[in-house]
């Protein structure tokens, strides 16, 4: 992962709203929900969410589909993934395994 795509989605994810929108879709897995869905879960009028999906799509964090008049949305959790994995590509100085081992601390001191 490139730090400008990283960055992109940092930003998309920086509204309280749109990490709400993502986190419930993460949990519908590849299921996904429609918009009115959504909005429903999360108790958004439809013209604010709207503006959210957007930006989350733009940023790669979501897909969507046309499913006749209605658009499913589905967390990309592959580049959620991705980004984890930048953001411990060189944790405990390039060994990742000694910062997720289950004995590991929870920040790494250099130690």
């Amino acid at each position: 992962m490139e730090k400008t795509t990283a960055t992109t989605v940092f930003e998309s994810l920086a509204s309280g709203v749109r990490l709400d929108v993502f986190r419930l879709l993460v949990r519908q897995g590849p299921e996904g929900l429609v918009a009115g869905e959504i909005a429903a879960e999360l108790e958004l009028p439809p013209t604010n969410l709207s503006f959210h999906l957007k930006a989350l799509t733009q940023a790669g964090l979501l897909t969507v589909v046309q499913e006749g008049r209605y658009q499913r949305y589905r967390a990309n959790i592959a580049l959620m993934t991705e980004l984890i994995a930048y953001l411990t590509a060189e944790c405990c100085a390039g060994n990742p395994s000694l910062c997720l081992g289950s004995d590991a601390p929870v920040a790494c001191t250099g130690a």
